[in-house]
């Protein structure tokens, strides 16, 4: 069977995938790119937007794992588009005329359309569904290659409860929100700041082993005991 992928999921060090206010000039709220900042500068985005340069190293390495061996995403809702977006007939979602996805995309949401055909290969399809009928709709549209839960913070939220999620890879960026939306559950403290950044790596086949890389160790070092 194919596996359940989160892929450079970014979230600040209080647990927070995505700022609070989010609106059409906002999409991560007040977080603004800060959570994607990493991402930005590596090789591997600028080839994929057009651009020369671009670092390497270990933030361009796992962002290089975005698209190999993936046949659809799931998406929730605010992931495709601000709030009351589907009061816009005309919304296509964030990303332009041609999305970076280039596999079926299923969006869950309760304001269902007909499905949207993009360029390069994206199709939106627009389900209101669970987390394992949405699962179960992809992997038969993902023809025996894995699905890629792409976020936002709710849905990776509700599949992991589900316990549906094979392979995730979390990026650990050095900012404290205060507030927002988190994929790790209730938690509190409104604060704001910097650490370092780090990239965590859970796999579910063998027990769940966690490989903490770069900068991540010394937060754990730090902040764990």
């Amino acid at each position: 069977m194919s596996l359940a992928r989160v892929h450079n999921f970014a979230i600040s060090l209080d647990g927070f995938g995505t700022g609070e206010g989010q609106s059409a000039d906002a999409h991560f709220g007040h977080a603004g790119e800060r959570l994607h900042e990493w991402m930005f500068a590596t090789r591997w985005w600028c080839e994929m937007v057009g651009q020369p340069g671009g670092t390497g190293g270990i933030d361009d390495a796992f962002s290089q794992l975005f698209a190999p061996g993936i046949g659809a995403e799931i998406m929730g809702a605010g992931k495709f588009g601000h709030p009351g977006w589907h009061e816009d007939p005309e919304w296509k979602g964030a990303w332009g005329p041609n999305p970076p996805f280039h596999t079926p995309v299923f969006v869950l949401t309760h304001h269902t359309r007909p499905s949207i055909e993009m360029e390069g290969g994206t199709t939106f399809h627009f389900i209101d569904a669970s987390p394992a009928e949405a699962l179960e709709t992809a992997r038969e549209a993902a023809d025996g290659r894995d699905v890629r839960i792409g976020g936002g913070p709710t849905v990776i939220r509700e599949f992991l409860a589900a316990g549906l999620v094979d392979h995730m890879h979390t990026v650990v960026v050095p900012i404290l929100l205060g507030r927002g939306r988190t994929p790790l559950g209730r938690i509190g403290g409104p604060r704001e700041g910097l650490r370092r950044r780090g990239h965590l790596l859970a796999q579910r086949s063998h027990a769940c082993d966690v490989h903490a890389c770069g900068c991540l160790k010394l937060l754990c070092q730090e902040g764990c005991g």
